[in-house]
């Protein structure tokens, strides 16, 4: 049986594909007498729009297109399971890129979206990611955002004008830093991180001036920024312990990097938290698996992605938007961390 499309229920029903249009997703006023002409056809038919029909007639795909740096960590996925959810409930689906953190492959994702038509773009990590972003990689997603609604998750374009939805990094490091200083700890290390990330600059910036603020000694020799990795996160903790002056509570840059620390410490024959606290970032599903359980600040990855979807939904609606979305970070306190041994 040949497939009814809506081009033959507007000939048989003698009315142009646009009023078939406006009857199927109720966009415009159309006479009851026409409207119940056009309804009655479809039923006969059984006529379902399929996506191509739905593109054709509303101008849209129904796909948003997600950009993301590392679909092996945890954390970027947990932030696409929330838009999935939250896409899921407006109907649509995703088109997901991987660009491993490499520029050119980002560029490639933006232009094969154009191509395909995508409703909407959420970028998360790479460029955005960068304490200094080059002024040609920060026009080409401002051209592409002139062309499709785009939403910048956890980053920035300097002077883009880009809509943003992030979780606040800054107040989320104050928030680890404060709990260490609160249980006693004066002596505060921090590890992990690329130094050319505005995530690490920013974490870094936190630690320092909630040392400051407390009137705790700034040690540059407990501050090593390496990269995001589980194995950064061993190497640069057994840099630390190699000191003949050393912390008794690190601040990890992420999760990883947290869960390496832990393995260096417990290898090097230290008990976490009795001899050393760590605390991460970011609360990966991993954190309250590992042994001892991750003290770790949460993003609210899921709420992230979420917002991000409602927020790119508005702007896909060509509803007005602010130009930043902050969400508050949560400390959750496990068990790597405890009061410091009066004896350190």
């Amino acid at each position: 049986m040949k497939q009814v499309t809506v081009y033959d229920i507007a000939k048989e029903a003698k009315v142009s594909v646009a009023t078939v249009s406006r009857v199927l997703n109720d966009t415009a006023p159309v006479r009851a007498s026409t409207r119940e002409k056009i309804e009655a056809i479809m039923q006969k038919y059984q006529f379902q729009p399929n996506a191509n029909a739905r593109s054709l007639l509303k101008k849209e795909t129904g796909i948003i297109g997600v950009i993301l740096p590392d679909i092996t960590n945890p954390f970027f996925p947990e932030v696409f399971s929330g838009a999935e959810q939250e896409g899921r409930e407006s109907g649509h689906t995703f088109f997901l890129c991987n660009t491993s953190g490499m520029h050119d492959k980002e560029s490639e994702f933006l232009t094969m979206m154009q191509e395909k038509r995508v409703d909407g773009i959420l970028f998360m990590g790479g460029r955005i990611n960068l304490r200094e972003c080059s002024p040609a990689l920060i026009q080409e997603v401002v051209e592409h955002s002139q062309k499709i609604p785009l939403v910048l998750v956890n980053g920035n374009l300097k002077d883009s004008g880009i809509t943003r939805v992030v979780t606040d990094e800054y107040a989320g490091t104050v928030l680890a830093v404060r709990h260490l200083i609160d249980i006693g700890h004066s002596k505060i290390g921090f590890i992990g991180g690329e130094s050319y990330m505005s995530t690490t600059a920013v974490k870094i910036r936190a630690y320092r001036k909630t040392l400051r603020d407390a009137g705790l000694t700034i040690r540059e020799d407990w501050i090593l920024p390496d990269s995001f990795s589980v194995d950064s996160g061993r190497s640069q903790m057994e840099a630390l312990l190699q000191l003949k002056d050393r912390p008794t509570a690190v601040c990890c840059v992420n999760d990883f990097t947290a869960i390496g620390a832990i393995k260096a410490a417990v290898e090097q024959g230290l008990r976490v938290p009795e001899d050393i606290s760590i605390v991460g970032f970011d609360d990966i599903p991993l954190a309250h698996h590992v042994i001892p359980e991750l003290t770790t600040v949460s993003q609210q990855a899921n709420s992230l992605g979420r917002t991000a979807v409602r927020v790119l939904r508005d702007l896909m609606n060509k509803q007005k938007v602010k130009k930043v979305y902050s969400l508050e970070p949560e400390l959750i306190v496990r068990q790597s961390t405890k009061p410091v041994n009066k004896e350190d």
